[in-house]
Formats: structure tokens, C-alpha cells, sequence
């Protein structure tokens, strides 16, 4: 059943909607279905979509009781572990498209949605991807579900052959400005295919995860490794920054150069700040909150970030505020031989890397 999303004007929540940003969850369970939990959530405008990922569902999986009869049906019935934890997952994101469904239509397909991921092995494989990409969207069988696919080169490929077919695509893994570029291109790319076509480019939506802590995590390592003044000031500083442009190059894609598709009914591909929870205790709690709101751009949250939120959050619109300076922390650190651009892709690497071990985990756990 979907549920509609709360009028309150009152909250941190409705705040952020007037501006133009999205809430989503960065957690789903079965158990935090059946609960009603996530329904109640959505109920309150609390949280607009959910993003998913293997170590989420390896967790929900292994740390609940919820999937056990259903599990131990499937190690009878399907012999193939990927195939089993799929069936898993596919049930779950089946019901929290359901419960995002109101959302889904009171935004005219603009939000409510919930993201299911290909296999991190097909990271390297364009056609592996798209096969997938084809069949997960036929298993859910649900308007609002985006497959997330990584921002590789190859990823990037897949992606511009999905949305040329009308497939939601939410791109993950992406930590630089180039990499972001390359999938606002082919995203333009594949609506243009649509549209040649004869497709409908109104059809399908597109986001770009844009992760946040991890950019810090590790050029704040750099910076204590150079230890002078100059680094230490730095540390905490480049995510933002390259947050706040990141959002400029995005109003620039989706303006002039986006005109003809926008008036054709395409919707831009917002930009969404994942990985937002602060690996710093010393930061405040929503470092990757406050200073990134703004229109047409999505902050998907872990739990505790967004209780943070509800409990003192004053959210302002601040997406444009600093740009300047912004340049000047990504122009400070290249002076201290710290290149964002290979920070990006060495975190692209080290992401897939994470996500390949968590998929394997969470094969494990479904033997």
C-alpha cells in the first residue's frame, strides 16, 4: 500500500521539499517494512526514497530474523546463491516501491523511488550490465525503482544504453568532478537515442550519487601526513567544496545545453550526496547536510544522520553559498600535491573494491 507524504510545514523535513531537495533513506529491511516503520516515515515526510547497497541488505540478512523462513524455503528451491539473495531483495524493494508509490505519483514521477543494484562483479562489463539492468527491472516490475549501476567508464556505457531503452538508473560510486561529467553526458547521449527512437524521454529518471565522507576520510589523511598549518586548516573542507561545484557544473549541463530534451518532458539527473554520515567524530553531524541544499538535488541518509537532522537540523538553502572559496580549498590542496581528480578515482577503485567484498559477505550469508 503506498502512503502519502505529510503537509506539516513545521519540520526540517517540509523545509527541505519547499526548497527542492529530497530526502531519502540509505537503509531497507523487511523487518523495517513490516513494521510499518517505513511507512510512518514516509507518512511524516521524513524520507521520500531509499537507496540500497550490499552491505545494507548483507545486514539486514544476517542480523534479522524476518528473512529466516523465506531463506530457508529458498535453499531448497533455488541452488544458485546470487539468484537466491535476488529473490530476497526483489521482494523487498517490490514493497517499498509500494509504500513510495504515493509519493511517486504525487510527484508526477519525480520522487518516491527505490534503488536495487547490479552485481559489483559486472563493474568492468557494459553488456553484462545492461542484461542485468534489464532483468532486475523486470523482476520488480515497479514504476519507481532505479538500478544503480557504479560510474565506471564501463558503468557509464551501460547507463546511456539503459536510459536509450527508458530504464531509472540511479549511477553510484562517483568522487569527482570528471567522473560526474562523463555521466551527465551519457545521460544526454541516451535520452537523445530515446528520443530518436520514439521513446517517451518523460519516462525515465536518473540521479548521480555523489559520495561525500569518503572524499574527506582520505585527503584528510594526506593532509595530516603533510602536517603543516596550511593542510591542517584543509582538513573537513574537501567534499564540500567539490559538493558546491559539482552543483554549479549541474545547472550549467541542465540549462542551454539541456533545453531541447527539457522541452521535450526529459527531467535532469539530480544530483545526489550519498555517504553522508560523518566518519570524523570531531565534525559536526551534518557537515554533508547543511551546506548542500539546494533544488533539484536528493541527500540520502543513514539513520543516524537523519535523526540528527529531525533532532536540531535548520536547513537553509546554502547549495550556492561559497562557491568561490570552494575553488580556492580544491586550488590550496593541488598546491600541496593533493589532485582531487586522482583522489576521485582512487576512491572509485577502493569503493568497488568494498562493494565486490560486501557482495561476496552477502553471498555467504545466503548459502
Amino acid at each position: 500500500m503506498s502512503t502519502p507524504m505529510s503537509t506539516r510545514k513545521d519540520t526540517p523535513f517540509a523545509r527541505l521539499r519547499e526548497i527542492g531537495q529530497s530526502i531519502w533513506l540509505d537503509n531497507l529491511s523487511r523487518g523495517f517494512i513490516q513494521s510499518g516503520e517505513l511507512a510512518r516515515m514516509v507518512s511524516a515526510g521524513e524520507a521520500t526514497g531509499i537507496t540500497t547497497n550490499p552491505a545494507i541488505f548483507r545486514n539486514a540478512i544476517a542480523n534479522g530474523d524476518a528473512y529466516r523462513a523465506a531463506l530457508d524455503a529458498l535453499r531448497t528451491a533455488e541452488p544458485d546463491a546470487e539468484r537466491r539473495y535476488e529473490r530476497l531483495a526483489v521482494g523487498d524493494v517490490q514493497a517499498a516501491c509500494d509504500v513510495m508509490r504515493g509519493v511517486f505519483d504525487a510527484t508526477r514521477g519525480d520522487d518516491g523511488f527505490v534503488s536495487l543494484e547490479v552485481s559489483p562483479r559486472l563493474a568492468a562489463d557494459a553488456a553484462g550490465t545492461l542484461a542485468a539492468a534489464r532483468r532486475l527491472k523486470a523482476e520488480v516490475a515497479r514504476d519507481n525503482v532505479l538500478i544503480k549501476i557504479p560510474g565506471t567508464p564501463e558503468g557509464a556505457q551501460a547507463f546511456e544504453d539503459c536510459i536509450a531503452e527508458g530504464i531509472s538508473v540511479n549511477i553510484t560510486l562517483l568522487f569527482s568532478l570528471p567522473q560526474m561529467d562523463r555521466i551527465f553526458a551519457a545521460y544526454q547521449r541516451g535520452l537523445e537515442r530515446l528520443r530518436a527512437s520514439g521513446g517517451d524521454v518523460s519516462r525515465p529518471k536518473a540521479v548521480a550519487s555523489f559520495f561525500m565522507s569518503r572524499i574527506d576520510s582520505l585527503v584528510d589523511k594526506r593532509l595530516d601526513a603533510i602536517g603543516t598549518p596550511e593542510a591542517l586548516a584543509l582538513r573537513g573542507k574537501a567534499a564540500v567544496a567539490i559538493g558546491k561545484i559539482a552543483y554549479q557544473r549541474y545547472v550549467e549541463a541542465f540549462g542551454v545545453p539541456f533545453a531541447g530534451l527539457r522541452a521535450a518532458g526529459a527531467r535532469p539527473q539530480y544530483l545526489l550526496w550519498a555517504s553522508t554520515s560523518t566518519k570524523n567524530p570531531s565534525y559536526p553531524d551534518l557537515l554533508y547536510v547543511e551546506p548542500l541544499v539546494g533544488p533539484e538535488t536528493i541527500n540520502t541518509l543513514p539513520d543516524a544522520t537523519l535523526a540528527a537532522l529531525r533532532d536540531h537540523g535548520n536547513p537553509l538553502l546554502s547549495i550556492s553559498d561559497g562557491v568561490d572559496d570552494a575553488k580556492v580549498v580544491l586550488a590550496d590542496l593541488r598546491a600541496l600535491g593533493i589532485d582531487p581528480v586522482a583522489v576521485g578515482e582512487q576512491l572509485q577503485t577502493e569503493g568497488l573494491k568494498l562493494f565486490d567484498d560486501a557482495y561476496a559477505a552477502l553471498l555467504d550469508a545466503v548459502k
